[in-house]
């Protein structure tokens, strides 16, 4: 069985990493290359960097603070925000980035998928699925979970598969920062329905969610912010009471 990996997330806005609730009342939380580095030094399986407003306000990535994190940090780095084209996701790769997520270009532009996937490798393309709840399936947004579409987010993850993605970070906007654990029934339908890997993000807030999402839920990877920024628990920590649990760990 493949180890289960554990992402602290940094969700970066001008240039700050910043935390809320449900994607409202950020807080900041540090700067992201200090920030980075001290996961590296835990232990981290790896590491996402969100620019969360980019798309929403129509720019490119703050890419000096790309490439001043990737210096710091010796585990695969994952980025995203504002990537539209081609040229966006090289000049990351280029910065240091090992891997890219891209979320609202995808949306609007599938192909762009299957044309990077294609170019630079599926192990290098993440597709970001911010879903909401409507009744009894999980809508899709983009721009930083601003706007609605008319997707559904398990037919949106079959489809993001077949076009080439080599992995899909699902993040819960009903559990977003409360603490109140993953969204297992979303991850479950979602890591169900691809066979590509799926990291489960929105609502850590105990040792014991960790073990939830990656059992009984079937995710590959969790990702968490808020439990990591303020120290509540560290990487290793989790991963510790992982292994006590029989989750197959990097140590």
């Amino acid at each position: 069985m493949l180890a289960k990996r554990i992402i602290p997330c940094l969700d970066v806005k001008d240039g700050r990493v910043v935390k809320g609730v449900r994607f409202l009342g950020l807080k900041d939380a540090g700067d992201p290359v200090e920030v980075a580095s001290h996961y590296n030094n835990q232990g981290a399986d790896e590491i996402v960097f969100l620019d969360i407003t980019a798309s929403f306000e129509n720019r490119p990535i703050l890419m000096e603070v790309v490439k001043r994190t990737a210096q710091q940090v010796f585990m695969p780095l994952t980025v995203g925000g504002g990537i539209s084209n081609l040229d966006d996701i090289e000049d990351l790769l280029k910065a240091g980035a090992d891997k890219v997520s891209i979320n609202t270009a995808a949306v609007k532009n599938p192909e762009l998928i299957k044309n990077s996937s294609d170019k630079y490798g599926s192990q290098c393309i993440v597709v970001a699925i911010d879903a909401k709840r409507t009744k009894d399936s999980w809508q899709v947004f983009i721009n930083g979970g601003r706007t609605p579409t008319q997707k559904d987010a398990v037919l949106w993850a079959q489809e993001i598969a077949k076009l080439g993605a080599g992995e899909i970070l699902l993040t819960s906007m009903d559990f977003d920062g409360t603490k109140d654990g993953y969204d297992l029934e979303l991850t479950k339908k979602v890591s169900s329905a691809v066979n590509i890997p799926v990291i489960a993000s929105g609502g850590a807030g105990s040792l014991e969610h960790f073990y939830e999402v990656l059992t009984k839920a079937g995710a590959d990877a969790a990702l968490a912010a808020s439990l990591f920024h303020y120290r509540e628990y560290t990487v290793k920590q989790v991963k510790d009471f992982l292994r006590q649990k029989g989750v197959a760990v990097r140590i």
